[in-house]
């Protein structure tokens, strides 16, 4: 290990432990060097070849087979794999609830998907992404198991409470109870910290027992084929009583000791922080690019939402506007739809209470359900809006749209997210069109099955290849929209972005430049059910003269007529 990687760590674990944290150090270098045969080090980059396709392992079965092996073959037959580069594969270990995020064994592939022989086959094609769930794990746990026994080791692996202690103060993603009440055999009762869930007990990171578990669970992934690790629900990791627990200055600590121990093994591993907030929120943890490496952008996907259903883009373009841009070795990771809902939390700020209220109201005539968060004073508000977001961008049953035009708004939505700077995630039902899934959330009651419907492998490809329906005239957009993408020097992470905001009223315009200085691309959308015409040399010298999506050559100089919803990538080359 370099001695300044070194000399960081110790000094964390200082800020962090204390006194403790000199004895914490050499047990940390013995795990490095557990993994050295197993980690081969390379250069750090990325590129806008880098897209990610978020699924779970099991999101298409056929009968006698893995399901990894199964989602293999998917991507091979459709040739997906030639135009998508990673597949983040969420939670895939074994499980109690929670569709995978109450996890009972970080070590191990869930038999029901595979075996690590399956993810290794599987990152023989595209690079792997996993998700390291380290706020909490499932009651099932061995290590919870050991802390309701007494066991040592994991006497302080996890959170107890008393329930008198006043906890007003905490931020809570969930309208259910902070404490649950579990049985131990030495010690009675207790009451234990379950920040989201009974079946998801909050870890203790004050035993550093616990950052040693999870620092090796780490390096098992990047051993492992890990090319990016997503940090799920990190802003809550440290918890102090008197104290929002969200955000904590320790947390932030431990994520810079989680990018040191990535830095010194293998620096062309990403970390990814999952933190559902506002976008200023969100942005600290790129910290002084000594954290994570991407960010999500979740005001993203609420705010297309808005622009596409009100047809008025202008929040949108103001928040664009506004981000900064991600310093040297740091990036957005753009999204407009995972395996939960649309966050709304990360609107704080962006648009009017009114506006806010539509938007939830326009996706509940879409079919969508509304989950609630509570609040300090004890009231409970929207926290996300459950549905897909093909459907969240159709019609409704009052006033439904065709085909064509509802799958032209959807990939007018995507081209958009796929044109701004960063590395996109793309969810499995976006790519392949999938409407709502009503039947799995009455089967479970649980809202977010809405959009996490699992394929029998015929009825994916009969999804899929109906060429005339909504999800097959999108599966063929999006797989058209991602051939081009990858050849763009101007789509990589590192090109620069400036938004047009002096555009004709509907149009969000967004210049991306390479870094070559020579390869412009101008994204230009219309959000809006009129046909919108625009002079492009009214607004830039540059020589644009062709849109790469119909192929088709451009008179900057000529009034450039755009569809109802249409996406256009317009190319310049300036030599």
């Amino acid at each position: 290990m370099e001695p300044a990687i070194a000399q960081r760590m110790q000094t964390r674990l200082q800020t962090i432990y204390g006194e403790r944290g000199a004895e914490i150090y050499p047990d940390i270098e013995k795990l490095i060097e557990s993994y050295k045969d197993r980690i081969q080090a390379s250069p750090a980059g990325w590129d806008q070849r880098d897209v990610v396709l978020i699924t779970y392992g099991d999101q298409v079965r056929q009968p006698e087979e893995a399901p990894l092996a199964t989602l293999g073959r998917f991507l091979r037959e459709y040739d997906l794999d030639s135009i998508i580069n990673t597949v983040h594969l969420l939670p895939c270990f074994p499980y109690s609830s929670d569709d995978g995020f109450s996890v009972i064994d970080f070590r191990q592939i869930d038999p029901d998907l595979g075996t690590w022989e399956d993810t290794e086959k599987l990152s023989e094609q595209v690079h792997l992404m996993y998700d390291l769930v380290l706020n909490h794990s499932s009651q099932e746990c061995l290590w919870f198991q050991g802390f309701l026994k007494g066991e040592a080791g994991f006497q302080k692996f996890y959170i107890e409470m008393d329930p008198s202690v006043d906890l007003s103060q905490v931020t809570r993603p969930r309208s259910l109870p902070l404490l649950t009440k579990f049985e131990t055999q030495d010690r009675g009762e207790v009451h234990v910290w379950t920040t989201f869930s009974a079946d998801q007990v909050d870890l203790n990171y004050e035993d550093p027992g616990v950052l040693l578990e999870m620092l090796d669970v780490l390096l098992l992934y990047i051993a492992e084929g890990a090319r990016i690790v997503r940090m799920d629900a990190i802003a809550y990791l440290w918890k102090e009583v008197g104290t929002t627990c969200i955000h904590h200055p320790k947390t932030h600590e431990m994520v810079k000791l989680f990018r040191d121990l990535v830095d010194a093994v293998a620096p062309q591993v990403l970390l990814l922080t999952e933190t559902n907030v506002p976008h200023r929120e969100n942005v600290s943890y790129f910290g002084d690019g000594d954290e994570a490496h991407m960010v999500y952008q979740f005001s993203l996907p609420p705010l297309l939402l808005d622009a596409f259903l009100s047809e008025d883009p202008q929040y949108l373009i103001k928040w664009l506007s506004g981000l900064s841009p991600p310093g040297e070795g740091m990036t957005y990771f753009n999204f407009t739809a995972s395996h939960d809902g649309v966050g709304v939390r990360p609107l704080e700020g962006l648009v009017p209470d009114e506006r806010f209220k539509t938007l939830v109201e326009a996706v509940r005539d879409r079919g969508g359900k509304i989950n609630t968060k509570r609040n300090p004073d004890g009231t409970d508000s929207p926290y996300e809006m459950n549905i897909t977001y093909v459907d969240a961008l159709g019609g409704t049953e009052e006033n439904p749209m065709s085909s064509d035009l509802h799958a032209r708004r959807f990939l007018a939505s995507q081209g958009l997210m796929l044109g701004l700077q960063g590395i996109p995630g793309i969810y499995f039902h976006s790519l392949v069109g999938t409407p709502n899934d009503y039947a799995g959330v009455e089967a479970s009651g649980i809202n977010r099955r809405i959009n996490r419907h699992k394929f029998n492998y015929d009825e994916l490809k009969d999804q899929v290849d109906a060429e005339q329906t909504s999800s097959g005239l999108i599966f063929a957009g999006y797989q058209n929209l991602l051939k081009i993408r990858q050849s763009q020097p101007a789509f990589d992470p590192s090109a620069s972005q400036s938004i047009w905001e002096d555009l004709p009223a509907g149009l969000i315009g967004v210049l991306r430049r390479a870094t070559d200085e020579k390869h412009f691309i101008l994204v230009l959308i219309n959000a809006t059910s009129k046909t919108k015409g625009v002079r492009i040399g009214e607004h830039t010298a540059l020589p644009f003269s062709r849109d790469l999506l119909t192929d088709t050559p451009i008179d900057p100089d000529q009034r450039f007529e755009l569809e109802p919803f249409q996406v256009a990538w317009i190319e310049a080359i300036q030599e």
